[in-house]
């Protein structure tokens, strides 16, 4: 990616800093009381998230290789992974600012075919692997807790959504998606226009890319189960930060219910996905989802409080990684000559 584009991705993940510092609804020596109450368990919850990027470069890493010689390094991936959920976590209406990043740092490892359908892949393959984990946790809810019938309506609706996201997602996998992202992010302000020029400049790539969408489901099902898989093992992954947390208050919290907090807790929080980091939404998600579990609501609202914190600190690491390691890379085009990025 040139500088010029790199910039201005990292100066708006600087910008997206700096509104979330200004706008904390915490005064901070409250906020350096509770992170001190947190002790170990604290510096434990941000450790933890080296291992669940780990999941996600992983399921992208095995796209992008395609049981083949990979053209980029693990570590490079890893890197944009970091930086993207970054921006993606600082984006109003998420998943709009890390993907075309992503996008734009791989292409000169891999083409620009091969970035834009192993992104896009990646990026549908962590969106399904959400459906699957609060389609899980209705199942789990209805094993492990009592039901009423106001639950058991919610959890119906929540199902027969999930399993008709899971259908489509099925489908798109079978037809291929990139014409249509590429024309849904040339409505998207900051990146439009770049996406439609791309659309244009790319339409026979964006089809091919929608070939190979299709090809991933049809002929190479190991790859496509095996990205799917270590998504959803993030997600689990994910409950152990509840379970740290929860363990600063109260040693009468099961693995099993941080599963569920943190199904129904994302499950809300995603459905104000147009705030950024969900601000708010989360706090209220941890606080209505440890409530439903008998569980005091302070308690959620403390959780959200120290995972906002988490996410703070890896937005920071994540713009900052935007600088690092951005050597220059050679590419092949369709006619064989080498070309440097």
């Amino acid at each position: 990616m040139k500088d010029k584009f790199r910039n201005i991705f990292w100066f708006f993940g600087i910008f997206a800093i700096v509104v979330m510092l200004l706008t904390f609804d915490m005064d901070y020596q409250e906020l350096w009381q509770n992170l001190r109450k947190a002790g170990v368990w604290f510096p434990a919850v941000i450790l933890l998230w080296i291992v669940i990027y780990y999941l996600n470069a992983w399921a992208w890493f095995i796209i992008i290789r395609d049981g083949k010689h990979a053209k980029v390094s693990f570590w490079r991936v890893y890197k944009l992974t970091v930086s993207g959920f970054a921006l993606n976590y600082a984006t109003p209406v998420g998943l709009m600012g890390g993907e075309p990043y992503r996008i734009m740092e791989l292409t000169p490892y891999v083409g620009a075919s091969k970035a834009t359908s192993s992104v896009i892949l990646y990026a549908m393959m962590h969106i399904f692997s959400h459906f699957f984990f609060w389609l899980s946790g209705v199942v789990l809810y209805i094993c492990v807790e009592p039901l009423d019938w106001g639950i058991g309506i919610m959890l119906a609706v929540v199902a027969v959504c999930c399993s008709l996201a899971i259908y489509f997602f099925m489908k798109g996998y079978r037809n291929g998606m990139a014409v249509r992202t590429l024309r849904l992010l040339g409505h998207v302000p900051f990146v439009r226009h770049w996406a439609q020029r791309f659309s244009v400049e790319k339409r026979e790539s964006l089809e091919r890319v929608d070939a190979q969408i299709a090809e991933l489901h049809k002929q190479r099902k190991s790859t496509f189960y095996a990205s799917l898989g270590l998504e959803f093992a993030a997600r689990i992954v994910g409950c152990v930060e509840v379970f740290f947390i929860l363990n600063i208050l109260t040693d009468h919290v099961s693995f099993l219910s941080c599963i569920l907090i943190m199904a129904f807790t994302s499950l809300f929080a995603n459905l104000f996905f147009f705030s950024p980091m969900q601000l708010g939404a989360r706090e209220g998600g941890f606080a209505l989802a440890v409530g439903g579990l008998a569980i005091p609501s302070a308690f959620g609202i403390y959780t959200g409080l120290i995972t906002r914190v988490r996410e703070l600190i890896w937005i920071v690491i994540g713009v900052l990684l935007m600088k690092v390691g951005n050597g220059a890379a050679k590419i092949k085009d369709n006619n064989g000559k080498t070309d440097r990025h």
